[in-house]
């Protein structure tokens, strides 16, 4: 519809795919993507030795493992940043509802690991959580039915969307998981505000969310428990958040050296939650700075990419992933330095975990999909070509 209303040059047929996608492809998003990899990798052999020797594993297991998932996310991505902005869309949709339903059945297959949260299916050698799956495929799809809102005789997208992210945000917080469900019911609210969503309405919806945070609070023990250690005005050093905040504080500019760190003794989720601490504590404020300085590459890249985008539903999608990826990171080193409370989330592509590390690939693969260029020239020359 699109490429008929505004008469988009068709690509080159007889261009092959390979050199096609490296002539497209947002390289500067890609290569910040693989640097975040290689330092979660020099992080995890600090991080991740402590562990495996407290489980009787040996001293590189975890390091192990997250090179294989890494290579099966990095390779998801590059395959999923090859493939045309339609497939993206039907494989999300299919994948959403896979993920939907998994989602569902938690309560009565899933385990918590002893950690007090149903969120993940356990397969013996390894543990998938569906709402790592479920979040990118969701913004897809949430895009897509947004997109179509506006064409006319179109379905009420917007409306179906906000029913859909209700669903999610309940069943996420049923695990409980209210990291995850704000996430997801931020990256809507983007989505719906660059839609064109009346300022009255998300203000309305922001007040919705208050509330059911009150209630949350009120009901749930496990989020009240959070939301109590993040208001103390005093830290006890014994917890999570003592050990990450003196760590980072002990790192100071240049950090304490290369495998001097002690936090990694002492946090059990020193690899995954708390990754920045220790990032922190051995390499210092230099190296934070500099995975802040990735990740802002990777969001800002991406959002000016899609400022020239016509295409309503890659606009929507594209933003979308970008945001969620964005919060994502700044959530988890947010909590690291108490400005936020414990969350239990994942640092992208540098955390330990296989569902966020395949999953965060398939995701920035859309994304790096949604942003490849396009023979479809500047959207100020859409305006141009109307005033004449």
């Amino acid at each position: 519809m699109t490429e008929m209303v505004y008469g988009t040059a068709p690509a080159r047929g007889g261009d092959p795919v390979l050199p096609r996608w490296w002539r497209t492809v947002d390289k500067w998003t890609m290569s910040a993507i693989l640097l975040l990899f290689g330092i979660g990798l020099l992080l995890g052999l600090a991080a991740s030795p402590p562990l495996a020797a407290r489980n009787g594993l040996a001293s590189f297991h975890y390091v192990e493992r997250q090179v294989f998932f890494g290579g099966l996310a990095i390779v998801a991505m590059l395959f999923t940043s090859m493939m045309s902005p339609a497939l993206v869309r039907r494989l999300a949709v299919i994948a959403f509802l896979l993920a939907l339903i998994s989602l569902a059945l938690l309560p009565f297959l899933g385990t918590d690991f002893g950690k007090g949260a149903v969120r993940w299916y356990s397969l013996g050698f390894a543990s998938i959580q569906p709402s790592e799956f479920l979040k990118p495929a969701f913004v897809v799809t949430a895009a897509w039915m947004m997109a179509a809102s506006h064409e006319i005789g179109g379905p009420p997208g917007k409306t179906l969307s906000f029913g859909l992210v209700c669903i999610i945000v309940g069943l996420l917080a049923m695990q409980p998981d209210f990291g995850q469900a704000a996430l997801t019911l931020f990256a809507w609210g983007v989505m719906y505000f660059v839609a064109g969503a009346p300022i009255v309405l998300l203000v309305g919806i922001a007040g919705g969310v208050v509330g059911l945070g009150v209630f949350a609070y009120n009901a749930s023990d496990h989020f009240a428990r959070r939301i109590d250690g993040f208001l103390t005005p005093e830290l006890d050093p014994r917890t999570q958040l003592g050990y990450a905040t003196n760590a980072i504080q002990e790192g100071g500019f240049f950090g304490v050296g290369v495998g001097e760190g002690q936090v990694k003794w002492s946090l059990p989720d020193a690899h995954t939650d708390f990754i920045i601490a220790v990032a922190a504590e051995e390499y210092g404020l230099v190296l934070v700075l500099a995975i802040i300085l990735l990740y802002s590459i990777v969001v800002l890249r991406s959002l000016y990419r899609l400022t020239r985008e016509r295409d309503p539903f890659i606009r929507l999608a594209g933003t979308g992933l970008a945001c969620m990826f964005g919060v994502q990171a700044m959530i988890n080193m947010g909590v690291a330095v108490r400005l936020l409370p414990a969350k239990g989330m994942t640092l992208p592509f540098v955390s330990y975990g296989g569902s966020s590390l395949i999953a965060g690939g398939i995701a920035v693969g859309m994304l790096l999909a949604f942003t490849r260029s396009r023979p479809q020239g500047e959207i100020a020359d859409i305006f141009q070509r109307r005033g004449h």
